[in-house]
């Protein structure tokens, strides 16, 4: 017998959880409250795994600032909340859509359905990878919360074929299938309120693991000053109200000037407010920003 097909029964996802085991027989309100005091449990997981995940930021910070990507790969929910993670790079921190992609088992089409049988076929990771151009110095995150997806364990393998980095993101003690990552992220969520179910409280536990990663390495990046959004992208009304307010508040502008500044600066928060601080052009506050490698931390504290 294959490694993917002896019995699962050792995970923990996938035992009985004893707090909801009359689950069925429950009332709504009660079903919620046992949902909701199980999702509680989480963070705490979380936390446990954070030497871990600072070990990946590290690589991911690194690889970016070498010309590298990130990769998230993954099935099911797995790899719709690495699509998720990905996604939200360019218009929050205006970073390159070359930084991170997220590829999920299946295809597109697994994004809005299910996709039968796609986290067994191996054959297609390295296809995926290859398509999507992975190379040496890049990093792969591969995510899977039982360690039971084989599509995800050939990513790790190709991905470490080809002299990149590879982690692991689990959510169980151990994985199913073995993997030689360079980081492994067991972040141990104990059984689910639906026996096996995954998308509950492993999905979260991921979501919550997928945000530190990216949010921290563009932290380090210099794409937040403090904790405001500075390199956001002004695509819509919400984003250009909040530029606005964050270029009022980091200079002495009201809101009908600082709305200027920002238009005047094609949109880019950092650009607008390097303009206001040095009264200079766009094409010089650019050139100040790239001496300093983006950041205005490091700009404002050169001044």
């Amino acid at each position: 017998m294959t490694d993917s097909k002896k019995s699962r029964a050792n995970l923990s996802t996938e035992k009985q959880n004893p707090s909801s085991v009359n689950l069925d027989m429950l009332s709504s309100a009660e079903i919620l409250t046992i949902i909701s005091n199980e999702d509680r449990t989480v963070a705490d997981r979380v936390r446990e795994a954070l030497p871990e995940i600072e070990k990946v930021v590290g690589l991911t910070t690194d690889a970016i600032r070498s010309g590298n990507r990130i990769f998230y790969i993954g099935a099911g929910t797995s790899g719709r909340l690495g699509v998720l993670d990905a996604s939200e790079m360019p218009p929050t921190f205006s970073a390159p859509h070359s930084w991170f992609t997220g590829i999920i088992a299946g295809g597109d089409d697994a994004l809005k359905k299910s996709i039968e049988g796609a986290e067994d076929k191996p054959e297609e990771a390295v296809t995926d990878l290859m398509e999507s151009g992975f190379s040496a110095g890049d990093v792969l995150i591969g995510i899977s919360t039982s360690g039971a997806a084989a599509y995800v364990k050939s990513a790790i393998e190709y991905a470490q074929s080809k002299s990149g980095k590879a982690v692991y993101l689990i959510c169980n003690p151990k994985p199913f299938l073995d993997a030689d990552a360079d980081v492994i992220i067991r972040v141990d969520v104990g059984p689910e309120v639906i026996t096996g179910s995954t998308r509950m409280k492993s999905g979260t536990a991921t979501k919550l693991v997928l945000n530190m990663i990216s949010t921290t390495t563009m932290v380090n990046l210099g794409k937040v000053y403090g904790n405001l959004m500075v390199d956001l992208m002004a695509v819509n009304e919400k984003l250009v109200d909040r530029g606005i307010r964050i270029i009022s508040q980091l200079t002495d502008l009201n809101y009908e000037e600082a709305k200027l500044a920002l238009f005047e600066a094609n949109k880019s928060v950092k650009k607008a407010i390097v303009m206001v601080n040095k009264n200079c052009s766009l094409i010089e506050a650019e050139k100040s920003l790239n001496e300093v490698g983006g950041s205005l931390r490091s700009y404002l504290n050169s001044g």
